[in-house]
């Protein structure tokens, strides 16, 4: 199958969005959009110019990893990218550029997908279900995204937020968001195949997977285990055999991948512009500074694993070199040189650095190709494991699901779980550490389980279970949002 290029496609409609765009600013000008979609065609291509900013959130996987205490900032100094450092540090404030980055590019992904909304019924065709089926899944991820860092934000559904609006539009509870992305996602489920024509768009098991993640972070431990055991038994998706292939860029949207953020190297952007590039471009921040020698290439040295999450991988368990790559040890190796940079470890996120050979054209980290493994089949089995123990429904089950990807990191069952209770608990909130490390979950995987206070240095509790709003879209608001507690 052919896969999808998330490549803007109608630069001809001004809806979309630069990256110096703020919320409130995202399509203000849209003359003439009211004589677009008109036929398939173009619908087809406002979706994909709503998948485009999936590209974006390689900013929040890095943040994601960084702000927990699985990695440290890193970079070239103390002072390379402040609002890295600051959130590393937990010393983060309204200011914060990174932040605002992904405010703005989240909410540029929902206009997108609203304005397809916004005219949805225009005109029909063969297959529309498919196409406002995955507009509604794509706008149930950036929300998902928004309300993960953010909290309760503007909201608006099937209209695009142009500019003055946002004088009437306030911050909205997120529970009334939280059931806008569950209608959205049982809609995406119910009008989506498991498997599409084009490799890299939405399917129904992308969609189910989010809606028990979207229950599992409400605690809604029922709902969520009933919608993912159903995916576990129905779906086309299974552990891949050979762990050590998984983030490799020739094995993309393998058999265990439910969802991927699908990445290019054909175009190239500069840094004034990093959301402009169809690479993923966490991969070079977290490369190895200065390197030469063979496998990889060099990169900046960002988002560096700690010690402590290195000691929490239990002996004998085979994901451990696939995860984190011990640079002194691969260089004794291999004769590989390197340079050291700000708060250096020793350890590079070895999921999402650069392979020699994977970028053919531009700047190879700034064009990478390696998709992000959004959604992993393992990620489901952890959760709906998570859901059936928390719930209080079945920890029988819960050790099945467990014990599936404990089976395969060590390679018997030898190592199977068989506790209960609060120690189940413990041993599934390990797993999944040890499991996704690097991909983006662990500081929310604490904050809604409460566990962030006691494991992330600098955490105030109150506080840094969100993300303060952007202070610039407060002024642009007319100073009538008010902001998060404690910033």
């Amino acid at each position: 199958m052919k896969k999808l290029k998330i490549i803007l496609v109608f630069i001809t409609l001004v809806v979309m969005a630069s990256c110096s765009d703020d919320f409130v600013d995202v399509e203000s000008n849209n003359e003439n959009s009211e004589d677009y979609f008109n036929s398939e065609e173009d619908y087809q291509q406002a979706l994909i110019a709503a998948y485009d900013l999936l590209q974006s959130t390689y900013l929040n996987v890095m943040l994601g990893e960084i702000a927990s205490d699985n990695t440290l900032a890193g970079g070239e100094n103390a002072n390379d990218v402040p609002g890295i450092q600051q959130i590393d540090d937990m010393t983060h404030t309204e200011t914060n550029a990174q932040l605002q980055n992904i405010w703005q590019w989240m909410y540029a992904g929902i206009n997108r997908a609203n304005y397809i909304m916004e005219f949805q019924n225009k005109t029909d065709f063969v297959g529309k279900e498919n196409v406002l089926a995955q507009t509604r899944f794509l706008r149930a991820y950036y929300y998902f995204e928004l309300v993960k860092w953010f909290g309760d934000v503007p909201f608006a559904v099937d209209q695009r937020i142009q500019f003055g609006d946002q004088f009437s539009i306030g911050r909205t509870p997120k529970a009334e968001i939280y059931a806008q992305m569950e209608e959205d996602l049982i809609y995406a489920a119910d009008n989506l195949p498991y498997v599409q024509s084009q490799t890299g768009r939405v399917t129904k098991g992308a969609a189910q997977a989010l809606l028990g993640k979207v229950y599992l972070y409400q605690d809604k431990f029922s709902l969520s285990a009933n919608v993912l055991e159903d995916l576990i038994d129905n779906g086309p998706y299974d552990l891949l055999l050979d762990y050590s292939t998984m983030f490799e860029n020739d094995n993309e949207n393998n058999i265990e991948s439910v969802f991927e953020v699908q990445y290019t190297d054909e175009e190239g952007a500069g840094f004034e512009c990093l959301q402009c590039s169809e690479g993923n471009v966490a991969v070079g921040f977290n490369g190895i500074r200065n390197y030469s020698g063979p496998l990889f290439e060099s990169g900046f040295s960002f988002n560096v694993p700690t010690q402590e999450v290195v000691d929490e991988f239990e002996d004998d368990d085979m994901r451990l070199e696939t995860a984190i790559l011990d640079i002194e040890a691969w260089a004794a190796q291999t004769g590989a040189t390197y340079g050291t940079g700000n708060e250096h470890t020793g350890y590079f996120n070895r999921k999402y650095i650069s392979r020699q050979g994977d970028a053919n054209t531009g700047d190879a980290n700034l064009t990478n190709p390696n998709n992000y493994r959004a959604i992993r089949f393992a990620d489901v089995l952890l959760m709906a494991a998570e859901a059936l123990n928390r719930g209080g429904i079945s920890d029988d089950r819960a050790q099945m699901y467990l014990n599936r990807v404990r089976a395969r990191a060590f390679g018997d069952s030898n190592h199977n779980v068989s506790a209960s209770g609060a120690a189940l608990t413990t041993a599934i909130y390990h797993e999944r550490r040890v499991e996704l490390v690097g991909e983006g979950h662990h500081f929310f995987d604490l904050v809604r389980t409460g566990r962030a206070a006691t494991e992330i240095e600098g955490f105030q509790a109150g506080k840094h279970e969100l993300f303060p709003i952007p202070l610039i879209e407060i002024q642009l608001a007319g100073n009538q949002w008010e902001q998060n507690p404690g910033y």
